[in-house]
């Protein structure tokens, strides 16, 4: 599970799912654009339309899935609520990995039931190259001793790891960038899936 606002989606998002997708040797990634974030403010445009641009940006590429559970759901869309409905559909031996950025995941103490998290799925990290800054301790608490060094230490079970993962392609690709861009009528040129781009600018989304 990749989860976010995906206020739009990005090259960095999907390039990011597909590095996911390979290096963790998963049979598929659900791209889950959050219906209404807890923890962030309200996306510019509306659910469906992310979603219908994430169906747009993902198009064939094997192994992605545009998930829109947490559009059909009411209420927050919390995470663990996400992770408990894959679970059932998996069953209880599945490998189930939810996978965020550094800066979500040096919140996660502040997400809805951390502790279930865990007890549903593991927790892998795409670590920013930049990005040392000491945990809070209400996270180190968290964390414990989930963390593994490994893909296949971390596979050994059906949840409860944690793994800080390096994607070689690290693009630098900001949504708030791409937004302010759009809104300003700069190029989003080869930030943007094609496909995307050409919705985007058709419907004028963004432009106020």
């Amino acid at each position: 599970m990749l989860g976010g606002t995906f206020d739009p989606v990005h090259l960095g998002h999907l390039r990011s799912a597909v590095e996911l997708h390979e290096a963790l040797g998963l049979d598929r990634v659900h791209m889950v654009p959050a219906a209404s974030p807890p923890l962030r403010d309200t996306p510019r445009v509306t659910p469906e339309e992310r979603l219908t641009l994430l169906r747009l940006g993902i198009g064939d590429t094997p192994g992605l899935v545009a998930d829109s559970r947490e559009l059909d759901r009411e209420g927050p869309s919390y995470s663990a609520d996400t992770l408990a409905e894959l679970r059932e559909e998996y069953g209880r031996e599945a490998r189930l990995v939810m996978a965020l950025g550094h800066d979500a995941f040096l919140r996660l103490a502040d997400w809805h039931a951390p502790e279930r998290l865990f007890a549903l799925a593991h927790v892998v990290v795409i670590e920013r190259p930049d990005h040392q800054a000491r945990l809070p301790a209400s996270l180190t608490a968290l964390i414990g001793n989930r963390e593994v060094a490994s893909t296949a230490a971390l596979m050994a079970a059906p949840a409860g790891g944690l793994l800080r993962l390096s994607l070689p392609s690290r693009m630098a690709i900001s949504a708030t960038e791409v937004r302010h861009r759009l809104a300003t009528g700069a190029s989003v040129r080869y930030l943007l899936p094609e496909a995307v781009e050409a919705h985007l600018l058709t419907r004028g989304l963004y432009r106020h």
